[in-house]
């Protein structure tokens, strides 16, 4: 137990030691770091997310400069028909399934929150088809609070580099939030995901990655 203990202790110590310079060099390499989700308001981006679910956010995109400018309130989300809805959003997949969780969720902000997105993660999370990664794109993209979204990317990434050992989203968040400080959270999630998306992909792109010397991943490609 003590042997596992210290091994455990040493681990933390290398993710802490190499936690600010991996930061600082993802931020320098991908300086457009932020949501790639278009939006105006808190509700957009959370309609906007929850589409986005197994779909690339360019097709999201497209779909909702239109859905936006129709669906400006929650209101307008819980009146329309659901066929209606389905078949503006079909082109995202899983239309369905979408509608119906956008409407669902809408109808939650209008009954218990008086018709405006809440701003924390136990309000936003008691909505139906708000998870935890969602709730925190929304809070630190929309109101500038502190979160750490823990989406494929930035826990593959996370876990290659040495900052988490965890399996699960929840598990990764809390590792990175004891690596960073709360100013750093925004930063933190989205130099994960664009490194992730771009750079340490499935089959990562070791040779042009910009944190290869602080990263301890043992199957690196040449």
């Amino acid at each position: 137990m003590a042997v596992k203990t210290t091994a455990a202790l040493s681990a933390r110590s290398s993710a802490k030691a190499r936690a600010r310079p991996i930061l600082r060099r993802l931020a320098r390499a991908y300086p457009d770091h932020g949501p790639t989700l278009e939006f105006s308001t808190p509700l957009d981006l959370l309609v906007a997310t929850i589409l986005a679910a197994q779909a690339r956010d360019e097709r999201i995109n497209e779909v909702t400069r239109t859905l936006f400018r129709k669906y400006r309130t929650a209101r307008d989300y819980v009146r329309v028909p659901q066929s209606t809805l389905e078949r503006e959003i079909r082109s995202t997949g899983f239309f369905r399934q979408k509608a119906k969780a956008v409407k669902a969720m809408s109808q939650g902000v209008v009954e218990r929150f008086g018709g405006e997105v809440p701003r924390d993660m136990d309000a936003l999370t008691s909505l139906h088809g708000v998870g935890r990664k969602t709730a925190s794109v929304v809070l630190g993209a929309a109101f500038g609070a502190p979160a750490i979204a823990v989406d494929r990317h930035v826990a593959r990434v996370a876990v290659r580099l040495g900052l988490s050992k965890a399996a699960g989203p929840e598990r990764i968040e809390e590792d990175l939030r004891k690596l960073y400080p709360p100013r750093d959270w925004y930063e933190v999630t989205w130099t994960l995901v664009f490194h992730g998306r771009r750079t340490c992909t499935p089959t990562p792109e070791c040779p042009r990655c910009p944190v290869r010397e602080l990263c301890p991943y043992p199957r690196k490609t040449r």
